[in-house]
């Protein structure tokens, strides 16, 4: 039998070859990704944070306490001292007598807020200056990048002070100073990655077939650009949240009458040898909520690019 008869003949049955499937890079890093037992772990700490922030005001139905409101007959012993944990305050209270899990779940309503929002703002600034800088470069690069440079340099946390101290402390003041000092890191990766991809071959294509700058940054450049995007704001969430919480610690940030973990934190620093609740469930719930953007950001770094987390595991084993 000649090799034409053969392929010619048909297949036995069950024995067909399966179809290849193909997958796109985002089905491959999301297959990837759920494997990734840590950063499902993370995934759901944080889906759960976010459910108990949207149920503050359900939890404080059920407990019947307000976050505002002081008990102080039965919130506070004779002799002062906020009262442990119980079947009446769950986590216990503060110095005030306020119920402290419910102050908790609002002060996570906060800390999410201020850091998903600043983070918002801040990528979508980072990544239109990046773009600009990175494409038309020049002038434009050289004016920019050094705005970047002086932005990253300055000490923020000194210009945050003394901004808030004048204007005053407000959630949204809060926001847009977070925001403005979180920018320039991911600006930065942006215009670097955009200097690499303007020369490739289908850039300059689209510029040969009279494509707009904008439409090449926006429609060329950009989706290119999503992935290292995606990573760096996964880990700028939990930078946001902790800047928030220092800022509330030292006075400047939300309305002191706004539950906040950072206030909390700072409240209870007269109190923890006698009541350790005040200070461990506020520290633990901001502890838990930043790890686990974190982690979350590492595992969706590894999804995307393969490549460091077989190296870090290389590393890790001691392979040359």
């Amino acid at each position: 039998m000649s090799v034409t008869d053969l392929a010619a003949e048909p297949m036995p049955a069950g024995l067909e070859p399966e179809s290849i499937e193909g997958r796109s890079p985002w089905r491959l890093a999301w297959s990837r990704l759920v494997r990734d037992r840590v950063a499902i772990a993370s995934l759901i700490v944080i889906l759960l944070m976010v459910a108990a922030a949207l149920a503050a005001p359900l939890f404080a139905a059920l407990t019947g306490h307000s976050p505002t409101d002081q008990y102080r007959e039965t919130g506070l012993t004779d002799q002062g001292i906020p009262v442990g944990p119980g079947a009446e305050f769950w986590l216990g209270t503060d110095s005030l007598g306020r119920d402290l899990f419910v102050r908790t779940v609002y002060g996570a309503r906060i800390s999410l807020l201020v850091g998903v929002v600043a983070t918002l703002l801040a990528t979508f600034a980072g990544v239109v200056i990046g773009l600009v800088a990175g494409y038309f470069g020049g002038i434009v690069d050289t004016i920019l990048a050094r705005a970047i440079d002086v932005v990253l340099s300055f000490p923020y946390l000194i210009f945050a002070m003394a901004l808030v101290s004048v204007i005053g402390p407000s959630l949204v003041m809060t926001t847009l100073v977070i925001a403005f000092f979180s920018w320039a890191s991911i600006a930065r990766i942006v215009r670097g990655q955009t200097l690499a991809i303007k020369e490739k071959e289908y850039i300059e294509a689209a510029r040969s077939l009279g494509a707009s700058p904008m439409r090449i940054m926006f429609v060329d450049v950009l989706p290119n650009l999503v992935a290292p995007v995606i990573v760096l704001a996964t880990l700028l969430v939990p930078t946001a949240i902790v800047f928030e919480a220092t800022l509330s610690w030292l006075g400047l940030g939300v309305d002191v009458r706004i539950p906040s973990w950072g206030a909390m934190l700072a409240e209870s620093q007269s109190f923890f040898r006698v009541a350790w609740w005040y200070l461990i469930f506020p520290a633990g719930a901001l502890l838990l909520t930043t790890l686990a953007f974190n982690l979350l950001g590492d595992g969706v770094r590894d999804a995307l690019d393969p490549r460091s987390e077989r190296l870090f595991a290389t590393r890790r084993k001691g392979k040359p």
